[in-house]
């Protein structure tokens, strides 16, 4: 019985110690983040930002979420274009409008400043 009692006891210290080990600091036994913005643009989405502005000086203006062909209107002169989509999505940039005459895969967490005078449309595909 008493071989019992001290292995409850041991236990129950192991329980205290890993508690106060996991409860110091800031936050060390906290869950992990969930995916959070960058750059201003919310996760799953492809944001454009303003004409000649640096991606870490000025909020996106536009916002594309969904797989498919989108129609771009007024947007002229260089741009940042970020793809902050999820599960591998990719964008192009399109000459046409119904999205043909695509350039470059834009991979997602990546960059690219784009001249979108030509660009009519842009072409998110999983």
């Amino acid at each position: 019985m008493k071989l019992f009692h001290r292995a409850l006891a041991g236990g129950a210290a192991s329980v205290a110690l890993t508690a106060g080990l996991l409860g110091a600091g800031t936050g060390a036994a906290s869950a992990a983040p969930a995916a959070a913005s960058q750059y201003g643009c919310p996760v799953g989405a492809v944001c454009i930002y303003p004409q000649g502005v640096h991606y870490t000086d000025a909020e996106p203006t536009d916002f594309y979420y969904s797989r498919g062909v989108h129609k771009l209107y007024n947007q002229y002169g260089n741009h940042w274009v970020y793809n902050n989509q999820t599960d591998g999505w990719t964008v192009r940039t399109c000459t046409g409008g119904n999205g043909t005459g695509c350039g470059t895969v834009l991979r997602p967490d990546y960059l690219r400043y784009v001249n979108l005078t030509p660009i009519n449309s842009i072409k998110i595909e999983s």
